[in-house]
């Protein structure tokens, strides 16, 4: 059932009431701080004399007690897979759409998107879903539906013009993304994919502080072929390590240039380091695969498209295939339960 379209509350106003605010410092930390919602925050000998050590003893400690109402909203979605790549611009978006189409492709799965890029919200625009806005009801804000098994949540439905910039800063963010959780009524799902900016910051930290005790299967890491595009995805792997995320695997996106007519494949990004492949296997996570450079892709994506049932003999669309497959594998699912056979 589509949504209506009804006027979207002002994003200042989203923010209005958090249940828990980080404090208000009125000067820097110090160094060796240990942190202002930290058990000796205020108390421990870093903090004699610094002005913000009475702010930080009587500030809020211990586990957001929101953290219980997330779960309980979860609770019917059966996989959370979190898309990351620490590198802007090597198509988290884009697989991310694909990979939501991909599993939509079985009719019995129900699939959403969360578009946790606040500042850079693509997601709508791939999904052909850009001009619609949240629907709001006693049950709380229910998802934009691409069809009738696959939602998207973004906040670029809530701007009232589609170029306005949101410029916040990270307790804003944060707070939003609480919010996409908390308040959305994702239902009974089989998959909810998380789409994430790049970094290894604010968004990230958040996704995976409420989503911990509901359970996150993994990550899939995106890449290009190019060691620079490596450099940022090493960090990560190794924020994933960190943080408790099991990574599922690594993709290469972009790898070669498929010609549409002529179907040639000419190497545009060179692996001058050995490319994801041999990164994957360095770091000892599992290669998922490689994805060609189609053009189609991206014109797929422009208006909204499914690139599976657009140009379904590509082979771009086989190598995506193979990619979902293995994405399943890892997560331990039938191959049915994927993707329908060819």
């Amino acid at each position: 059932m589509a949504p209506s379209l009804e006027v979207p509350e002002n994003i200042q106003d989203v923010l209005s009431s958090p249940l828990k605010a980080a404090p208000q410092l009125i000067a820097p930390e110090p160094e060796h701080c240990p942190g202002p919602e930290s058990e000796q925050a205020g108390k421990a000998d870093s903090c004699a004399g610094c002005p913000n050590q009475a702010i930080c003893a009587s500030a809020p400690k211990g586990p957001d007690p929101e953290i219980p109402l997330i779960t309980a909203r979860l609770s019917g979605i059966k996989h959370k897979v979190l898309i990351l790549s620490g590198k802007g611009g090597v198509g988290k978006s884009t697989f991310t759409a694909l990979l939501a189409h991909a599993f939509a492709t079985n009719e019995d799965n129900t699939v959403g998107i969360m578009d946790t890029d606040i500042c850079g919200p693509s997601i709508p625009k791939m999904m052909g879903v850009e001009t619609e806005t949240i629907h709001v009801s006693g049950a709380g804000w229910s998802p934009v539906w691409v069809m009738e098994n696959l939602g998207v949540m973004s906040i670029q439905f809530m701007l009232p013009n589609r170029d306005d910039a949101i410029i916040w800063r990270g307790p804003k963010k944060n707070g939003l993304i609480k919010k996409f959780l908390k308040d959305v009524e994702w239902g009974d799902m089989d998959f909810l994919l998380v789409d994430t900016p790049p970094g290894t910051s604010d968004e990230h930290l958040s996704v995976n502080s409420y989503l911990k005790e509901s359970g996150v299967d993994g990550a899939v890491v995106i890449t290009t072929p190019q060691e620079v595009a490596l450099l940022d995805v090493r960090k990560e792997i190794d924020f994933c390590r960190k943080a408790g995320i099991k990574v599922l695997g690594i993709v290469e996106n972009m790898s070669g240039f498929v010609c549409p007519k002529c179907t040639h494949e000419s190497q545009i990004f060179q692996a001058t380091t050995g490319g994801a492949r041999h990164l994957a296997k360095e770091m000892n996570i599992p290669f998922l695969g490689a994805v060609p450079l189609d053009p189609r892709i991206g014109q797929a994506a422009d208006y909204g498209e499914s690139f599976f049932d657009s140009f379904p003999n590509s082979p771009a669309c086989a190598a995506l295939k193979n990619v979902v497959r293995r994405v399943g594998e890892e997560m331990g699912l039938k191959p049915e339960s994927v993707l329908p056979e060819d």
